[in-house]
């Protein structure tokens, strides 16, 4: 696949989709940067995600996305292709190949790192098959059966979160005695069935599921309290971008920001999480959190000496 046009009507005439460059060799973990926070894209091949659900929704569109995401310096390119957010319905695994596998595959031909965004292990399988490399897993409390055993077969990292409930149910689950301690505590409990079926330390990489079962003042103490999150040993992952909690801050005369007016305060948590030693945010908004993560890498940094 030399180029792909968008599909009539899917995009601006001004923006105008990226060339599928040639193919390069598979994207490896130590390609990543190591002197900074990671900044992986999020990309939803899927009609109804809370942010930009249907705007991606066919295999180009997507892939266009994708492309211009890497090619404004995202690390990883993570593909879903169902909505987990409150309230949305369930998706095939089968109906979830379809859309995210022809994307996935082009990522990869493009040189892409590309994580696949997923709570069911089939499709777990055939995206690390078609050439993505992390799983992302969100199912938290409730996981597969048979995730454990493909992530301990595969060797892949896996992306560990915590999620009580579905999404449909998830929003009712919310009551803690102490969030920071309660979510490492669930956390610890689902990495023990990791470790049961052969999983390495160093393949799992924690999410504390800002806004899966939790209210707005829980999400603000799990930001606080990222350190618990890293005294489990693991690489930690923040996935904050563009959600609820973020809006209701930016509430101006009674009306909460809009999805995309919450780019700004993404990218100061983006800072913030960097600072605190974050392995990767998650983001809608690439080219800004990518500045944000050099500021605060840059901040960290020892001071020269005289």
């Amino acid at each position: 696949m030399d180029s792909l046009a968008a599909a009539p009507g899917t995009g601006p005439a001004t923006s105008p989709m990226p060339v599928l460059r040639k193919s390069r060799r598979p994207a490896q973990m130590s390609d990543l940067p190591t002197d900074r926070t990671l900044v992986m894209g999020i990309l939803n091949v899927t009609p109804d995600s809370f942010s930009d659900g249907g705007r991606h929704f066919t295999a180009d569109t997507a892939i266009a996305a994708g492309l211009r995401m890497f090619y404004a310096g995202a690390d990883i390119i993570d593909v879903g292709g169902e909505s987990t957010r409150p309230g949305a319905e369930d998706v095939t695994p089968e109906e979830e190949q379809r859309r995210v596998l022809p994307v996935i595959q082009a990522l990869v031909k493009a040189g892409a790192l590309v994580s696949i965004d997923t709570t069911h292990a089939s499709t777990a399988a055939a995206a690390l098959e078609a050439g993505a490399t992390i799983i992302n897993d969100v199912s938290g409390l409730s996981m597969e059966p048979g995730m454990p055993e493909l992530v301990a077969r595969s060797k892949a990292p896996y992306i560990l979160t915590h999620r009580r409930g579905d999404a449909r149910t998830m929003s009712t689950l919310t009551d803690y005695q102490d969030v920071v301690a309660d979510v490492v505590a669930e956390l610890s409990g689902v990495r023990d069935k990791l470790y049961a079926a052969g999983v390495a330390p160093e393949q799992i990489i924690v999410d504390p599921g800002l806004g899966f079962a939790k209210n707005e003042d829980q999400n603000w103490e799990l930001l606080h309290g990222l350190g618990a999150l890293q005294d489990m040993g693991h690489k930690v992952l923040v996935a904050a971008s563009r959600k609820r909690f973020l809006g209701s801050l930016l509430t101006v005369s009674g009306k909460t920001a809009t999805p995309e007016e919450r780019d700004g305060a993404t990218a100061a948590v983006t800072a913030i999480s960097a600072f605190k030693g974050a392995w990767a945010v998650r983001v809608h908004d690439v080219g800004a959190s990518l500045d944000a993560v050099k500021v605060a890498a840059r901040i960290a940094s020892p001071r020269p000496k005289d």
